[in-house]
């Protein structure tokens, strides 16, 4: 199977993107709001924690796949899927507790961003090797 470790972490990363259109889909009904915020703080939260989800979660999967299919060792992909899917998570848990700054946002985005770093520097070397 290709992509067999990215399909665990993509697939989680999929179930948690419902879990964050629902809870937007919930807010939307109960409070009678099509589109936007409506100026209702809390639909507005929701729509930011799924907004940046959607923002940080395809280019984080895209990193992954990348490393797995350019024979990315296991442990290299696991601990960059993991971490993706942790800081997610992380992030959502900040952001649902306070709009302002809080370590949930903070390691949520450090590990997001560690992801994207080392995956990203990991390619480049990758396809310049490959390159020379």
């Amino acid at each position: 199977m290709l992509f067999q470790i990215t399909s665990l972490y993509a697939g989680l990363g999929a179930l948690f993107m419902v879990f964050l259109s629902i809870r937007v889909i919930a807010v939307r009904r109960s409070r009678r709001i099509g589109l936007e915020s409506g100026g209702d703080p809390e639909l507005a939260r929701r729509i930011r924690v799924h907004g940046n989800a959607c923002e940080t979660l395809p280019i984080g999967l895209i990193v992954l796949a990348l490393v797995e299919a350019t024979g990315g060792q296991v442990w290299l992909v696991h601990a960059l899927g993991a971490a993706l899917i942790v800081g997610r998570l992380a992030h959502f848990q900040g952001l649902t507790q306070s709009i302002g700054a809080s370590l949930g946002r903070t390691l949520g985005m450090v590990l997001t961003f560690t992801v994207l770093i080392v995956g990203g520097l990991y390619l480049v070397e990758t396809s310049a090797l490959a390159l020379a």
